[in-house]
């Protein structure tokens, strides 16, 4: 689906650069110089994100953005500034910003954060049906687990309650919170998800509750916190069993009485935020186990919803694949028309670790090495054909080289056109893998070992799909 950024700079240099990174990056980057022309653009393309400098030459940018927000509170507004005061971003933020940037800008941190807006967007304006309506996305099941599971969210979704998500990774725990949302009362207001797991503690709680200046070393200025940006609206807190235990105690009092004060700060900042809380750790266990506190714990689970695995619910995987194959076939320039009977039954018959996500990829796969309009057993995966996963195995737990060799013949076979990358994608989670294996997980000593810096290190598990609390649960079960 394509994605549409506006850059509202007068700079022309800071215009060429927005157009020359994030075209590569699939994205249709609109640019405007003046507020005038900036308002125009956002009337007539639509964006689903939009970067708004502070000072422009006719208006200033927070004056635009009194116009451009209220068109459609739901869509991301990140602002860059040079020479905007902290006190002016942070008005912006608390009125309904995304988050603010000052120049010279980091790309690859302006990168990371222009993928979250459109992350946030995406969750705020593609809502997630429950199976009796048709959607783009969709919540799918016929069978009585699934039926239960959706019953279950329309009777939650309206209550202002918290929800706590539970059930294994790519198993649809994002597509339920976003079900949640859509169908709560709070659907007009913002949504915003945080990965507890893919940002270090002392950023977590500076991400989660902002921070005052000087509250650590880097912060050079105040910061509003997701929980204040969020007031009235909806907090997707992501493998939240990966919290650490100084910012459990944090959140433990946001949701006793709905306040918190920034980190490094005394005032007191209230707020009315609902959570939507999700977890692939077995939170009871981590609470005997002292990992996760047993007060967040209830206060969490309002109610709690459990993802069924994809094994547990087979008889839906016909459904499954074929919304996965026509929602594909947009981008197929030869559309595919279905499944013969052999590879159903060997798409029903594979335990699917990897869950929807593992089946979605499987189809994108399938559909890439097809010939003729149908697809059959000879075009799924081996590890599908012969049902054995190994590529969770050796490709997601590092503990051996894939044969590049191999990988590469089959690259080749199947038509792929990024070899390269589907290569250095192999080896960089192997090597990743076993570096924070040998660390203890430890982000900064990883970085030093690899060479790299901690944003680097931080945005390559994302890119890969690396999640250190499964890594951590994996390794505990080895021992």
């Amino acid at each position: 689906m394509p994605r549409t950024l506006l850059v509202v700079d007068d700079e022309e240099s800071v215009r060429y650069s927005f157009r020359r990174i994030f075209a590569k990056e699939g994205m249709d980057v609109l640019t405007a110089s003046t507020a005038a022309e900036g308002i125009d653009a956002v009337r007539r393309h639509r964006p689903d994100v939009v970067v708004l400098d502070i000072q422009l030459p006719d208006r200033s940018g927070l004056e635009l953005f009194g116009e451009i927000h209220p068109l459609d509170p739901k869509r991301p507004i990140i602002f860059i500034t040079a020479h905007g005061t902290a006190d002016t971003a942070i008005e912006a933020m608390k009125g309904g910003a995304f988050d603010y940037l000052v120049k010279p800008l980091d790309v690859e941190r302006l990168g990371q954060i222009i993928e979250r807006a459109f992350e946030a967007a995406r969750f705020m304006h593609v809502p997630a049906a429950l199976p009796a309506e048709e959607a783009a996305e969709r919540i799918i099941g016929r069978t009585p687990v699934m039926q239960e599971m959706s019953k279950l969210i329309g009777r939650v979704a309206p209550q202002d309650v918290n929800v706590l998500i539970l059930g294994e990774s790519g198993s649809g725990k994002e597509l339920v919170a976003r079900a949640l949302y859509s169908h709560s009362r709070r659907a007009d207001q913002p949504f915003l998800a945080i990965n507890c797991a893919a940002i270090p503690e002392t950023l977590l709680e500076s991400e989660l509750f902002g921070h005052e200046e000087g509250a650590f070393t880097g912060a050079t200025r105040r910061r509003v916190g997701k929980f204040e940006q969020c007031d009235r609206g909806t907090l997707f807190l992501d493998e939240i069993g990966d919290m650490s235990p100084a910012v459990q105690a944090k959140m433990l009092r946001v949701l006793q009485d709905q306040s918190f004060q920034p980190l490094g700060g005394t005032r007191s900042v209230r707020t009315d935020v609902r959570v939507l809380a999700a977890t692939n750790h077995d939170l009871e266990r981590d609470v005997a186990e002292g990992r996760f506190r047993k007060d967040l714990y209830y206060r969490l689970k309002g109610v709690s919803i459990h993802v069924p695995a994809l094994r547990e619910h087979r008889e839906d995987i016909p459904e499954l694949a074929n919304h996965f194959l026509f929602s594909f076939n947009r981008d197929m320039t030869q559309p595919l028309h279905g499944f013969e009977p052999e590879a159903l039954a060997l798409l029903q018959a594979y335990d699917w670790p990897g869950n929807v996500r593992e089946l979605q990829g499987a189809i994108r796969e399938a559909m890439l090495r097809a010939t003729g309009h149908v697809i059959l057993a000879e075009f799924l995966s081996d590890a599908v054909r012969h049902r054995q996963p190994v590529v969770a195995t050796a490709a997601t737990t590092g503990e051996s080289l894939p044969d590049v060799q191999s990988l590469a013949k089959d690259l080749l076979d199947r038509g792929a056109t990024d070899i390269y990358g589907e290569l250095v994608r192999a080896v960089e989670r192997v090597l990743l893998t076993q570096v924070l294996k040998r660390t203890n997980y430890h982000q900064g000593q990883a970085s030093d070992i690899l060479g790299l810096n901690r944003s680097t290190l931080r945005y390559k598990l994302r890119e890969l799909g690396i999640s250190l609390g499964k890594a951590l649960s994996e390794d505990g079960a080895d021992s």
